[in-house]
């Protein structure tokens, strides 16, 4: 098969932005977890979110055309140009069909839909304001990023959820591998809006609702999520391609699966039996073997059943040598993020193999005897990696895995 490397990384993260920022936020175990400011909170619980703050969308991509992007294209364009920037990668009308971006989102229209539907209660149809209606279909951010950069070979949205992120990357990954293109942008975003909050609030999926406000994976006292939102962005590129225009390569993306449980709507396969398919169908598609992968990336976002189906599945995957690998969550320092989760593990782990560091799992404080991996507790650990495992997968039958390699 062809070789695909990754020469390009762009974050936008509530603990950080810019792609060195965020390694140094997760090398330094810092959160991005904070009051919300952005809507009011007085009606919950709960006031917490991993929100973007101190984000200037100008810096990155001037005034010019950013007056009708929402919060979340805002982000996807920044990491975009970001990510270009640390690339190289230089698109013009010689190579602009030979380029593609497969962007994952689920929640980033739910704020244009509803902001659409009180302009036409207060308003009336007549007098709706036209330029608010593209935004409520749920491929404006990916679209937004074509038009900006001038990407003419293919524009796909991916909406799954928690998994939309590798799913987006094994789309690219399978474009790249038929020939179809030679170099994809992988862009993951969701924001943060009134109304997503509340939609996880009245499910009682967030975190304080029944327990502690925080997201601590893995430990005993977790109780659900902390919501995030973030934009992340990786450039993967035909080795050939990468190689003939002299790019920096950070890492191989070596193998990516994806598997839908069927099981029940809204709840988790009580066997973890998709996730265990598709870590085991990386490790394999990678020709690699448990033993050879050093770190895995955890999907584990504090929600209790979540957290101990993914340490059940890589106990019964890794065996006996289970406890020898490190396995952490950067969702401890930024909330669950849900489309954007994949991609920001991946730059995370690109970090890790590249900087030689273990992102730790903060607020980890009381051992829960159902997950009894090596969690790398509060504190990152230095340590050079050949081989990192990403996980997600979601109540509802969406599981994902992705391997990415020392180049």
């Amino acid at each position: 098969m062809k070789k695909i490397v990754i020469t390009g990384i762009g974050v936008v993260a509530p603990n950080a932005i810019g792609k060195d920022e965020f390694w140094q936020a997760l090398r330094a175990g810092r959160s991005g977890v904070k009051p919300i400011t952005s809507f009011e909170t007085g009606f919950f619980k709960t006031k917490l979110a991993g929100e973007i703050s101190g984000f200037e969308a100008e810096k990155f991509l001037g005034a010019k055309g950013i007056r009708n992007m929402d919060r979340s294209t805002r982000f996807l364009c920044a990491a975009v140009k970001m990510a270009l920037d640390d690339s190289g990668l230089v698109i013009n009308e010689e190579n602009t069909h030979d380029m593609g971006v497969v962007t994952a989102t689920t929640l980033s229209s739910i704020w244009n839909v509803a902001e659409f539907g009180k302009e036409i209660a207060q308003e009336g149809a007549q007098f709706v304001n036209p330029a608010m209606f593209p935004g409520t279909t749920i491929n404006a951010p990916s679209s937004q990023v074509s038009i900006r950069y001038n990407i003419k070979g293919f524009n796909t949205t991916v909406s799954t959820g928690y998994t939309a992120g590798l799913d987006a990357l094994k789309y690219a990954l399978d474009f790249i591998r038929l020939g179809r293109a030679k170099a994809v942008l992988v862009c993951g975003v969701d924001g943060l809006s009134f109304q997503s909050f509340v939609g996880f609030y009245k499910i009682g999926f967030l975190a304080g609702i029944k327990g502690i406000e925080a997201s601590c994976p893995f430990d005993k006292r977790r109780n659900g999520i902390i919501l995030g939102e973030g934009a992340g962005v990786v450039i993967v590129e035909d080795e050939e391609h990468a190689r003939a225009r002299n790019a920096r390569i950070y890492a191989r993306a070596l193998a990516a699966a994806t598997l839908f449980d069927a099981y029940r709507s809204g709840k988790y396969h009580p066997r973890a039996e998709g996730l265990k398919r598709t870590m085991t169908g990386v490790i394999k598609d990678a020709g690699l073997r448990p033993r050879d992968i050093g770190y895995i990336c955890a999907s584990a976002n504090s929600v209790l059943q979540h957290d101990r189906l993914e340490t059940e599945a890589i106990k019964e995957i890794f065996g006996d040598s289970a406890g020898d690998v490190a396995v952490s969550s950067i969702k401890s320092m930024i909330g669950e993020p849900v489309s954007a989760s994949g991609i920001l593990q991946v730059a995370a782990s690109v970090g890790a193999i590249s900087e030689g560091f273990l992102p730790p799992t903060i607020n980890y404080e009381e051992r829960d005897p159902e997950c009894d991996l090596d969690y790398v507790p509060n504190k990152c650990r230095e340590r050079k990696v050949g081989a990192v495992l990403i996980n997600n997968f979601a109540p509802g039958g969406n599981n994902a895995s992705c391997l990415i390699g020392k180049y």
